[in-house]
């Protein structure tokens, strides 16, 4: 992101140099439902979920429902 810059002059011939803000703004659409970011969020969930399973059977040796049941 590239910021401008304004330059002021004071009364007595000194410089300021200081950046111009951006203008916010809130995003007032409603975010509920089937929509872009839910569904990245619930697959990046799900990655994460299959990746740890893996995991975790490489460690113990056995399934999650195996060492479940064996408790």
């Amino acid at each position: 992101m590239q910021t401008r810059n304004t330059f002021v002059t004071e009364d007595q011939g000194r410089l300021n140099n200081y950046a111009i803000e951006p203008k916010m703004y809130v995003d007032s659409t409603q975010q509920f439902g089937f929509n872009k970011y839910s569904e990245q969020l619930n697959g990046r969930l799900a990655m994460i979920g299959f990746i740890s399973l893996i995991a975790f059977e490489v460690i113990t040796g056995q399934g999650l429902i195996g060492w479940l049941t064996s408790l």
